[in-house]
């Protein structure tokens, strides 16, 4: 990698930004925060860039900039076989959601539309109203986790990892100070290696060990919005200029995983 690029962060940044930008700025990446959801006029014009932060960061600056963020699938959790998501989960529209009758676990698979809990019964989700009927949803079965993973995956491998939780508590540690490391790795590996496991080249996964026993898949997020916990930055870096760097450089198979922007100055403005 040249270092005429720069790294964009986003105008309200997570704990992660900060390591983030340290990493990029040793490499001699250009680190600059966004003030609010544009292109910073200090952004060099020719320079490749890359970019760390939620969903409208993404949108408002990826087009103008010539990123392509890359992320999984909406539905990525709910084609994988029952053993390795440990729980039935199902890709459907919010309004199918909302004839839910039993308690579920439902979120929006990237934005944060709104919030991703435990719902009684689908009468209390955000009503037509609020969202259209046809955005998409997953629904899954309540599942308790014992402990919690964050994995950043290039190229099919865990990169970096961390644990992030142990029970409800947010409790981070880098992967390999963790006593279940070997277990992680070795349910991520059977993970990344199952054809329905669809991935762009640059992601992030999270897993978990249920409290019932055994290993499942929490979620997939795309890497540039995903926080890095006790994750090395340094390799967490690795893994965000290719989820989303030039699009001139993408690989033709990650294309199918681009996420749709803007072609040029953001709609947010």
């Amino acid at each position: 990698m040249t270092t005429d690029r720069v790294l964009l962060l986003a105008p309200r940044p997570n704990d992660t930004a900060p390591r983030l930008g340290a990493a990029a700025a040793r490499r001699g990446l250009r680190v600059l925060t966004a003030r609010d959801w544009r292109v910073p006029a200090a952004a060099p014009a020719a320079w490749p860039a890359h970019l760390y932060g939620g969903p409208l960061l993404a949108d408002s600056v990826a087009g103008e900039l010539g990123v392509l963020p890359l992320e999984p699938p909406a539905d990525w959790l709910a084609r994988l076989p029952r053993e390795l998501s440990g729980r039935q989960v199902e890709s459907v529209t919010l309004a199918e959601a909302r004839r839910l009758r039993r308690p579920a676990f439902v979120k929006p698979p990237t934005d944060k539309f709104f919030p991703a809990r435990i719902y009684p019964d689908g009468s209390r989700l955000p009503g037509p109203d609020a969202f259209d009927d046809d955005l998409p949803v997953l629904v899954s079965d309540i599942a308790c986790f014992a402990r919690e993973y964050r994995l950043f995956v290039l190229d099919g491998a865990v990169h970096t990892g961390s644990r992030y939780a142990v029970g409800p508590a947010l409790d981070p540690l880098p992967l390999d100070e963790d006593p279940y490391a070997a277990e992680v790795r070795a349910f991520a590996a059977e993970l990344l290696a199952d054809s329905a496991c669809r991935l762009p080249s640059a992601s992030v996964v999270d897993v978990g060990l249920l409290q019932d026993g055994g290993w499942a898949s929490v979620e997939a997020n795309p890497a540039w919005a995903s926080g890095g916990y006790a994750c090395d930055p340094e390799r967490v870096l690795d893994v965000v200029c290719r989820a989303a760097g030039p699009a001139t450089e993408a690989a033709d198979a990650d294309r199918a995983f681009a996420r749709p922007v803007p072609a040029g100055p953001s709609e947010f403005l």
